[in-house]
């Protein structure tokens, strides 16, 4: 099932003993488009303090079977092990030792020792990378991943499509079952009547965050030609 990570915003996060908190950000991989955490503001549970979850801490049904049925998001830790977990200030690029230490405290797998693989699924090929370089695998554990994004942040991106923009990022399309965002909500604007499409992430050629857009391998006609809440397809 696919489900627009908008409406996960603010569901409350169970633990297996009581609630931790509730959901205020995603981040996710622009190189697989695969959800890595969940960041969940722990309230006055642990004030101040902000948590990351990734998809192993969750069954392999996260979200309920419509919009209106997911009332908590359940995980399968304990209170106490989401209190003493290893702290990463989400207010800052996740560094890959602060991952490192993360998953070996849960005996999770790291997705980025996999290959092939993301949270145990495999990947498809082709993913459309940014425009960041990434840092030499040598030099990887000191540095901040660059590839991981706030979809928060990226909300409100402009779609570029050659020199015109065609529309704005309003959402994400996410499925439970292995985290993937399968497509990209766009709201068109006032040239094409506001209508809300979808992009699909292999559609993506560069993701510029200094711009604060993303360019897609489709025409302005390619948009026209698409049905509200229908997925955009590229001209033969």
């Amino acid at each position: 099932m696919l489900q627009n990570i908008k409406l996960l915003y603010g569901k409350k996060i169970g633990a297996t003993d009581g609630d931790i908190g509730h959901v205020k950000d995603f981040y996710f991989d622009d190189v697989t488009w695969m959800v890595r955490y969940l960041v969940v503001d722990t309230g006055a549970w642990l004030a101040g303090r902000q948590v990351l979850l990734p998809p192993h801490a969750f069954g392999p049904r996260p979200f309920g079977k419509t919009d209106t049925d997911l009332k908590l998001m359940q995980t399968n830790l304990t209170r106490r092990q989401i209190e003493d977990s290893p702290s990463i200030e989400t207010h800052k690029p996740v560094s890959r030792q602060h991952e490192e230490a993360y998953y070996n405290y849960y005996g999770w797998p790291a997705y980025w020792m996999e290959a092939g693989m993301a949270g145990g699924i495999s990947l498809p090929p082709g993913i459309p990378i940014g425009d960041q370089v990434r840092p030499s695998p040598e030099r990887d554990h000191q540095r901040d991943d660059p590839h991981l994004r706030s979809t928060k942040a990226v909300d409100g991106y402009a779609i570029r499509a050659g020199e015109e923009t065609i529309g704005f990022v309003n959402g994400y399309m996410v499925e439970g079952l292995n985290w993937r965002i399968r497509e990209l909500v766009v709201e068109t604007g006032h040239w094409y009547a506001g209508k809300e499409i979808y992009i699909l992430p292999k559609n993506i050629t560069r993701i510029s965050y200094s711009e604060s857009t993303l360019s897609v391998n489709l025409s302005k006609s390619d948009i026209e030609h698409t049905v509200r809440h229908d997925v955009a397809q590229a001209s033969v």
